[in-house]
């Protein structure tokens, strides 16, 4: 009965193939006489319509024989008895899957469900397993390539209302929710195969110079409020802002210019300073940190930063003599113009000229005197924020040794981190009137870090070779 099903499905859909192989000989036989740019356009999305209905098809026909292949079978019941619950069977069912190209194509798939129990059958609810479509990932229908399609243009414009849009323009059709729902996923299944993933195992930082960065943006989070709805009946929410944690990691030459041979790891999370060093500590150990010929340290003097800079050192197993701790330096001028700024009684010009000496003073390594210069001013009525730039000096003295660093060939500055806070969080996740729900913050971050990073096909690679722990 059963084989007989999987027969008949196969013999429809090789009827469809050859119904639609028909149809293109008729549209390359035919004589037709393009006149115009509008009856060009027209031919062109008639003949990738049918192009495109033919791969779907054949592509159907493939997932239909290899479900039944002895390899497939074998994965799928080790899947099924990796499961901590009891599965049985359900016969086939008929299920409509996405192909990258193409209309949606039916196919016959054995279903799973787990063994009913008296308070399962009281309940009613008992979710079921395809274990061969996840073991070829095709999750909610669509085949990976189609899933990983979607995704991506989630992750390049502006929203997820402009990816459906082109998505339409290219025959799928998907609403946004669906669309942010499918996006999450695919980033959770990303997280939960990076943890044991041996993608990372060819890469090495084995003699490079290495340079790691974090740092914070800005986005508005929503937050439901209790409370009754409003008069149209939508829920009550707040907008606080939140702060994302980023970091980059990163290869330089001898010139302190940045490597192409190595791509950048670029990740982010909403968790907090404590997640964003563990994800830190996590690529670093993969990539053997401890071989590294120069590894620097450079951010902005928050203080989140640097009280755990020396945790991370020690527990990575960092050579001291090879481990770098730098204040960007171009934050440091920032903080030398406040200064010039709150200087009461100076003109324009001269404060120019303060600024421009202690730069120079500061670019040779000189801190002290440049802290020395802060105290000899550090009267009337702005002494006390005067006192609080010298402070942040004081307080990074040992981390301001730029002479020593550009001496070494490596970067004096951060801003291959602010440009990733930009690229990754400002152009996409925060605009005006743009809340986002935490956790697809999250996803969003993952996958734009990935894509600014030029690792997109790494992200597919990590989610391919997920293990069975991402059943549910």
């Amino acid at each position: 009965m059963d084989n007989d099903r999987l027969k008949n499905r196969l013999e429809t859909i090789s009827n469809e193939i050859d119904q639609t192989i028909v149809e293109i000989e008729k549209l390359r036989n035919k004589t037709i006489t393009i006149t115009n740019p509008t009856s060009l356009e027209q031919f062109e999305k008639k003949v990738a319509k049918a192009t495109d209905k033919l791969a779907g098809l054949i592509t159907a026909k493939t997932i239909q024989e290899s479900l039944e292949s002895k390899e497939v079978r074998q994965r799928s019941s080790e899947l099924l008895n990796s499961l901590p619950k009891k599965m049985e069977s359900q016969g086939f069912r008929d299920v409509e899957i996405v192909p990258s190209r193409g209309e949606p194509v039916i196919i016959t798939v054995r279903y799973y469900t787990r063994k009913k129990t008296i308070r399962m059958k009281r309940n009613r609810s008992n979710k079921g397993l395809y274990p061969g479509l996840f073991i070829l990932h095709i999750i909610d229908h669509l085949t990976p390539g189609l899933c990983a399609e979607m995704c991506l243009m989630a992750t390049i414009v502006g929203s997820y209302n402009e990816a459906c849009q082109v998505m339409n323009d290219r025959g799928v059709k998907i609403d946004a929710k669906k669309l942010s729902e499918i996006t999450r996923r695919f980033a959770n299944r990303a997280e939960m195969a990076k943890r044991d993933s041996n993608v990372f195992k060819t890469e090495t930082l084995a003699g490079c110079s290495v340079v790691i960065s974090t740092d914070g943006g800005r986005i508005r989070i929503r937050k439901k409020k209790r409370g009754c709805k409003t008069k149209k009946g939508r829920n009550r929410y707040s907008t606080k802002w939140k702060e994302p944690k980023l970091m980059i990691i990163y290869t330089v030459n001898e010139q302190g210019e940045k490597e192409s041979s190595f791509l950048p790891i670029i990740e982010g999370t909403m968790k907090g300073p404590e997640a964003v060093f563990g994800v830190i500590k996590f690529y670093l150990l993969r990539l053997e940190i401890t071989k590294a010929s120069k590894i620097l340290f450079v951010a902005d003097g928050a203080r989140w930063i640097w009280n755990r800079v020396p945790d991370l050192a020690r527990s990575l197993g960092a050579p001291l003599d090879r481990f770098y701790s730098l204040v960007d330096f171009y934050h440091a001028v920032e903080h030398l113009a406040k200064v010039s700024e709150l200087r009461k009684g100076w003109k324009k010009a001269e404060k120019k000229k303060w600024l421009k000496k202690h730069r120079r003073l500061l670019l040779s390594g000189k801190v002290k005197d440049v802290v020395n210069s802060i105290c000899s001013i550090c009267r009337g009525r702005n002494s006390k924020k005067l006192r609080t730039e010298k402070d942040y000096f004081v307080r990074n003295q040992k981390r301001m040794q730029y002479d020593l660093i550009s001496g070494l060939g490596l970067p004096i500055g951060s801003g291959a981190m602010e440009s990733a806070i930009r690229r990754v969080v400002n152009l996409r996740l925060k605009g005006a009137a743009t809340y986002w729900l935490e956790k697809t913050a999250e996803s969003m971050l993952l996958l734009r870090s990935y894509y600014k990073s030029g690792r997109w096909n790494t992200l597919k690679r990590i989610i391919y070779s997920g293990t069975y722990s991402q059943v549910g």
